[in-house]
This record gives C-alpha cells, sequence and structure tokens, in this order.
C-alpha cells in the first residue's frame, strides 16, 4: 500500500496509486456504455411481430384453452354434444380443477360421456383412467367396459393412454394408495346409495388420491328436507347425504357449486329421475314436458384429501 508523510501532523496518509484512478474511471463509464449497448438492442429488428399471438398467461388459462378445443373435437358424438348445455363440462371441470398433467381416475363412466373429453385432454401429459365395476358383478358395467375398451382401440391419437381398470364394488379397490390426483364421478352416487355400496367406495376414493387430491362429484339433487329412505329408489340424493358419505371417509368438504343446477326440476316424478332426458322413461307420454325442463337439478361437490399430520416430536 502506497503512504506519504503528513507535514502537518507527521501522520501517514494513504496516496491513490495512477492504476486505481485508471480503474475508477473505467467504471464510471460503464453505465455509458450499457445504454449505447441497449439502444443497439433496441434498433434491431425484433426476431416475432409484436402483434403475434401471445400463450396463455397462467395454468388455469392454458387448461381453458385445451378444454376449448377438445369441446370442439370431431370425435365427440352429435348426441354427446347436445348433452353440453345441461352438463356444462368446461365450467365443471375447471370447477373441479382439472389439468392434462394430472393422473385422473373417472369412476363408473357409463357410455363414456366425460371420457370423450378427458381422455383426450389428459392424452399426451397425463393418465385417464377409466373405472368400471367387474363385468361378473354387473352386466351393465360389462358392456360399458366392452364398449369404452372399442371406442379407445378405435382411436388412438385420442385415446392412446387412456386405461380401463376393474373393480369389485364390495370391495373396491382403484389403484396404488396416493397414486392419484384427482377422482371424478358423475351421476353415479344414487346407484350405490340403492346398491348398498357407497360407503366403501367412498373409502376407496380416499384411499387411491394423493394428501391434497380432489374428489368430485356430481349428481341428482333432491329437495333438502327429503328423507333418504322415502327418495332412495328416486335416482335423487339429498346433498347433506351425500356430504356425510365424503367426509365419514375422511374427506373435507372443500367447495360447492350452482353450476349444473335446474331450478325446472320438480323431482317429483313417477319414474324418477329417469323421467327425464336423456332417459325418457315413460317414452312419448308428456315427451315435449320432460324435455321443456331438461335434465336434472344437479349438485356439484369438490372434497379434498387432507394431508397427513405430520407425527409429533416429542422433547425431552
Amino acid at each position: 500500500m502506497n503512504h506519504a508523510i503528513d507535514a502537518a501532523g507527521g501522520r501517514t496518509r494513504y496516496v491513490r496509486p495512477a492504476w486505481a484512478a485508471l480503474l475508477l474511471t473505467a467504471t464510471l463509464a460503464l453505465p455509458a456504455v450499457a445504454r449505447a449497448q441497449l439502444a443497439a438492442a433496441a434498433s434491431v429488428e425484433p426476431d416475432q411481430p409484436t402483434d403475434a399471438l401471445v400463450p396463455p398467461t397462467s395454468a388455469s388459462d392454458f387448461t381453458a384453452a385445451q378444454l376449448d378445443d377438445v369441446l370442439a373435437g370431431s370425435w365427440r358424438s352429435a348426441s354427446n354434444r347436445a348433452r353440453d348445455v345441461y352438463r356444462h363440462p368446461k365450467a365443471t371441470l375447471q370447477f373441479f380443477g382439472v389439468r392434462p398433467d394430472q393422473t385422473l381416475i373417472e369412476i363408473t363412466p357409463g357410455g363414456g360421456w366425460y371420457s370423450e373429453i378427458l381422455a383426450p385432454l389428459l392424452n399426451d401429459n397425463g393418465h385417464y383412467v377409466a373405472a368400471v365395476a367387474a363385468a361378473r358383478s354387473d352386466a351393465e358395467a360389462g358392456r360399458d367396459e366392452s364398449a369404452l375398451r372399442r371406442k379407445f382401440a378405435a382411436d388412438p391419437a385420442h385415446y392412446g393412454h387412456a386405461q380401463v381398470v376393474e373393480f369389485d364394488p364390495r370391495a373396491p379397490v382403484f389403484g396404488a394408495p396416493g397414486s392419484a390426483d384427482m377422482v371424478l364421478t358423475f351421476r353415479n352416487v344414487h346407484n350405490w346409495v340403492m346398491a348398498d355400496t357407497a360407503p366403501a367406495m367412498f373409502k376407496a376414493f380416499l384411499a387411491v388420491l394423493r394428501p391434497g387430491g380432489i374428489l368430485g362429484v356430481v349428481d341428482h339433487r333432491a329437495a333438502d328436507e327429503a328423507r333418504l329412505a322415502a327418495i332412495k329408489q328416486s335416482g335423487y340424493l339429498p346433498t347433506s347425504y351425500v356430504v356425510r358419505l365424503a367426509t365419514d371417509a375422511g374427506f373435507v368438504l372443500d367447495d360447492s357449486a350452482e353450476i349444473n343446477a335446474n331450478a325446472k326440476d320438480t323431482r317429483d316424478y313417477f319414474k324418477g329421475v329417469w323421467t327425464l332426458p336423456p332417459s325418457l322413461a315413460l317414452g312419448d307420454q308428456d315427451r315435449a314436458k320432460y324435455l321443456a325442463i331438461g335434465e336434472s337439478d344437479r349438485m356439484t361437490l369438490r372434497f379434498v384429501k387432507a394431508a397427513t399430520p405430520a407425527a409429533a416430536v416429542s422433547t425431552p
């Protein structure tokens, strides 16, 4: 280090060497150089027009765009598209939080109305599983399974990674514990209630979901004051009863929505919910009346599997 003697007090003082002065001058000049470089970069022609399409700004925007594409897909049958006005698939799946990268199990998909939407949505980056009752226990389920397998095999571009698994309704298992992000079921709980298998089903949903996983339920909604014993065979269920099935199994009710509500549904039909479309159980009798009502009034419920509480740590 360079020092000199202070003539006034005889103390040593620091003398800046010549190379340090040069370094300081260069440092102070850097902002000006940077500004010049930025100006030069700004003058270069951009590699993409400024009016080009921009990507979605969030995961939900991305999912919404993909849902729009899937709902407009040419592989969806005309009869299934006609039900969109009653079933509100985009709003329903957004409410549940469906994403294209999830492992999702649909329980008892029937003829595959939602399979035509969910399987293609998850085909590239996720995993769609259709869980159907074993054919030996349910003849209708066996027919549905065969139809689904044929549908998936006939169109690998949209269903190539979809999977079909069987389960025993009395002792259901849908996959390895904690292996699914989401379980969805549409208009099925009333069947399990009539068959007295509902509690076992909900416990199996909990088992296959990871902590934080979602259970989404849509079903025909009875009046709040309805007694289960009086309406059990009608296809309608009190919302409170379905909530209790889920919470008794260990779920937490996260939210509910009126997406699939229908105020025209009086829920008092001779043939129960099957009086309404699409079943129209009375055939041509009062057909126009029931078509005007539309599909049933439905509850839309989102449950969550709570994260496993951390084990308490004992302190000495």
